[in-house]
């Protein structure tokens, strides 16, 4: 498959579904969590985002820039996410960022005719890169699945549960 003008369009399609629960959470949402030792909304976001800048890593450092802080490193010296610490409300950003530099290491692999480095040994998406993208889409819409049952646990009205599903429109364009 040479032609990936509807995987993009798909993986588009993910970010503003994205986009579209981040701009309906409220502030209070963030900490919602099952009660049970799971993630909060804000760890769950954190973890879709931070999801991008950790693959990439190990795929496509070259292409990790953007969403690194050089100016702060881990214990290995390795630079930290540039959201590491921020707010959750401000994490839109990170999603965009590490979006589009998904699609420019995707693309850079095809363009290159190689595959992603693979230090981990996964065979990681050794039959084509762009399968990160799939992957991707995937990965956000299990965790976003997580969110919707939180906030219905959280107190959302069946009428505001109504309203988030609203982004099925973004898919049936």
């Amino acid at each position: 498959m040479s032609d990936l003008t509807l995987l993009h369009d798909s993986f588009r399609r993910n970010a503003r579904v994205n986009t579209a629960l981040l701009d309906a959470l409220k502030p209070e949402e963030y900490d919602l969590s099952d009660g049970q030792g799971g993630q909060t909304v804000a760890q769950i976001l954190r973890h879709m985002a931070g999801f991008r800048v950790g693959w990439l890593w190990n795929l496509s450092r070259a292409h990790t820039g953007p969403l690194l802080d050089p100016t702060r490193q881990d214990a290995d010296g390795d630079p930290l996410w540039r959201w590491q610490d921020s707010p959750p409300n401000e994490l839109g950003a990170a999603f965009t960022a590490g979006d589009e530099a998904a699609l420019q290491a995707v693309q850079a692999a095809l363009a290159e005719g190689r595959a992603f480095d693979d230090p981990w040994k996964e065979g990681a998406y050794a039959a084509n890169p762009a399968h990160f993208l799939q992957h991707t889409i995937v990965h956000d819409s299990h965790h976003r699945g997580q969110i919707m049952a939180l906030l219905r646990r959280g107190g959302r009205t069946p009428e505001e549960m109504d309203a988030l599903d609203e982004h099925w429109a973004i898919w049936r364009e």
